[in-house]
């Protein structure tokens, strides 16, 4: 049996305690995985919040082929000491970039990092604290487990509940939000999940998940802080990515 049946939660109450609740070990290192494409409106303040975190950490910015100016931002930063930057030679989607930069990751903990601000990087104090407690193996931050932030569609809550069940059905986990962005690995468990990813855009979210459920390994969720943007702000999943969530779910919950 899964490991992560009965998925633990932090009480309401503690779900949003200040840093100072969550002291960060000098020896661990935070490896965050920044899939890039057509960001440069927001990547460098998604930098500067992620620097801010005070964890000894490496960026590891995935260029995925953007064709706004977000790449020529990128060779501006190239030489900084915390940043390690890939460039796609093309646009091939998000589970390409994240292949990529799971196979640069050096730290002890691996995070998935959107860059457009969505996702508030003030929540990996929290987000971390299973692994270093060894309570969990991997962690999700959901945004349905509290009201904090702002800007949820109604469209896009209502298909990610509805791709969370039917995700819960076929792995056996009880996720209240299985297509979230916050995703948090072991180092050891994201290396031996990694070279058998293929999906290259967002059905890399049920995938990751199924083979995750199927690894045996321990899984929590972690309320988060959300503020969704809309598709004139850049938004980019869209309702073939929800027929394809549906197929990888299909696919991969028990077949590489």
């Amino acid at each position: 049996m899964i490991d992560s049946l009965a998925i633990e939660r932090a009480p309401v109450a503690a779900r949003f305690e200040t840093k100072s609740a969550f002291p960060m070990p000098a020896t661990v290192r935070l490896s965050v995985v920044i899939p890039v494409y057509n960001e440069r409106a927001t990547l460098l303040e998604l930098l500067g919040r992620v620097r801010a975190v005070p964890i000894d950490k490496e960026l590891i910015v995935v260029d995925d082929g953007s064709t706004d100016s977000t790449r020529e931002l990128l060779r501006s930063l190239d030489g900084e000491p915390d940043l390690k930057i890939i460039y796609l030679a093309k646009n091939a989607g998000k589970g390409a970039a994240l292949r990529a930069g799971f196979r640069q990751a050096t730290g002890d903990i691996v995070i998935v990092q959107d860059a457009d601000l969505e996702y508030d990087p003030a929540d990996y104090p929290r987000l971390i604290q299973p692994l270093l407690q060894n309570e969990a193996d991997v962690v999700y931050g959901s945004r349905f487990l509290t009201t904090a932030g702002s800007g949820r569609s109604y469209w896009h809550a209502l298909g990610n509940r509805m791709l969370t069940r039917l995700s819960n059905v076929f792995t056996g986990l009880h996720l209240t939000d299985m297509e979230t962005c916050y995703k948090v690995f072991r180092r050891e468990i994201i290396e031996a999940i990694a070279p058998s990813l293929k999906q290259n855009r967002f059905g890399i979210e049920p995938e990751l998940t199924a083979k995750v459920a199927r690894s045996g390994c321990r899984v929590r969720e972690v309320a988060i802080r959300y503020d969704g943007r809309s598709y004139k702000d850049g938004k980019k999943i869209g309702w073939r990515d929800g027929l394809q969530a549906i197929w990888c779910i299909l696919r991969y919950w028990k077949w590489d």
